[in-house]
């Protein structure tokens, strides 16, 4: 597989999220703002990217039985740094994303494609990977975060959007939804978004 193709698949056809169904414990809890989601989409998708090229740099030289023990480390140390990052220039995020971030650590798809991509091998196509997989990943977040705060807040990242007229308590017709600020909307748009991709995905539809 070429490099273009390792980039371009795990944005769609192989999406982490709606075709492997990984990830989904941080798409229901960052998603309520369209900025800590964006946040977290970058963070991750940079985390992924470094931590299967840092891998594959080493992979040669790593024993099997610890494997596991040094992916976790180098995964350890990227979050940390991404996390002194957010702390040291968004620390409002920061404050938003609470224990998500550090929570990175034991994201399976961090682990999945270092396990599956990383391990067997080049650092380019597997930083490539990780980092399409990171954007897939993060494709889902935002477009989920999207929705919640536009019409269960009626703002994008914290500015107005829904006019102020068009609400009920003003004489309009208008009221926030109430339900996509709560977990279960999140969980409910992912499955959607899953439902989406298989119906297109003819090859995803389960054979009875």
């Amino acid at each position: 597989m070429n490099n273009k193709n390792i980039f371009i698949e795990p944005l769609f056809k192989n999406n982490p999220v709606t075709v492997l169904v990984l990830g989904i414990c941080s798409a229901l809890a960052v998603t309520v703002k369209l900025e800590p989601a964006l946040v977290m989409a970058l963070s991750v998708t940079i985390v992924t990217g470094f931590s299967e090229m840092i891998i594959s740099l080493i992979r040669n030289t790593i024993p099997n039985r610890i494997r596991i023990i040094v992916q976790l480390v180098v995964v350890a140390m990227l979050v940390i740094l991404v996390d002194q990052l957010l702390k040291a220039y968004a620390y409002e995020v920061s404050k938003q994303l609470s224990v998500f971030v550090g929570l990175i650590i034991t994201n399976c798809i961090i682990m999945g494609r270092i396990e599956a991509f990383a391990l067997a091998n080049k650092p380019i196509p597997s930083l490539i990977d990780g980092l399409a997989n990171g954007l897939g990943y993060g494709i889902i977040l935002v477009v989920v975060a999207f929705f919640r705060e536009l019409l269960g807040s009626g703002t994008l990242m914290g500015y107005q959007i829904i006019p102020n007229a068009i609400y009920i308590k003003n004489g309009g017709f208008y009221e926030n939804n109430g339900l996509l600020i709560l977990p279960p909307a999140a969980l409910i748009l992912v499955g959607l978004f899953i439902w989406v991709q298989r119906s297109i995905s003819k090859e995803l539809i389960e054979k009875k």
